[in-house]
């Protein structure tokens, strides 16, 4: 009768400590992305760059919020608009998370984008969105710790700018969580800054 309830003790404790480590996997278990997940990358750590009312800004300023970070420049034809159109779309999607959304945008052209044009770019966008600039040289290394490349192509009256098309998505703790492609669906985006923002 004692072997048999030893028997039955040692089942239990069994089936306890199985269900324990199913529970502690299931806690565990990676978040799924549908953009590039880059968690632990040694790259794109933190900017140090100006908003467009003279304020120096790091990715500390928005500690909380799931942060978008887009390289580009305000006379870009395509690219550009389309990526900060997506961003507003994304902004709709999270409903009530949509305050703790964050999109920066860092200009590649500092020669033509000042301040007063970063600002009235951003609001024709949105007004909560915003614009970073810096020194030429600022701004070259800021691109360089990112992995970012542009370079300026001479046009028949002026000049374009070839650019990453790149968003790199930090969680509301400041780390680099995601690289995202420039054909990314709003929808897709939106699910991953839901995701940051309740994992």
């Amino acid at each position: 009768m004692l072997h048999l309830s030893m028997r039955r003790q040692l089942l239990l404790a069994g089936v306890v400590s199985c269900s324990l480590l199913l529970g502690a996997c299931k806690r565990s278990a990676a978040p799924v992305f549908h953009g590039n997940d880059i968690t632990g990358a040694q790259f794109a750590q933190d900017f140090r760059l100006t908003d467009p009312d003279g304020k120096e800004r790091t990715l500390a300023d928005f500690r909380g919020k799931a942060v978008a970070v887009f390289f580009g420049y305000t006379q870009c034809p395509d690219v550009c608009p389309t990526a900060l159109s997506r961003a507003v779309e994304v902004k709709r999607l999270l409903g009530p998370d949509a305050g703790r959304f964050q999109v920066v945008f860092v200009t590649v052209d500092p020669e033509r984008d000042t301040p007063v044009v970063l600002k009235a770019y951003m609001a024709a966008f949105d007004p909560g969105f915003i614009a970073l600039y810096g020194s030429p040289q600022r701004i070259a290394d800021t691109a360089t710790s990112y992995r970012v490349m542009y370079r300026k192509v001479p046009t028949a009256s002026s000049y374009s700018m070839d650019h990453t098309s790149s968003t790199f998505v930090y969680d509301p703790d400041g780390n680099l969580r995601l690289q995202l492609r420039h054909a990314m669906s709003a929808s897709d985006f939106a699910d991953d800054i839901r995701t940051l923002l309740h994992s």
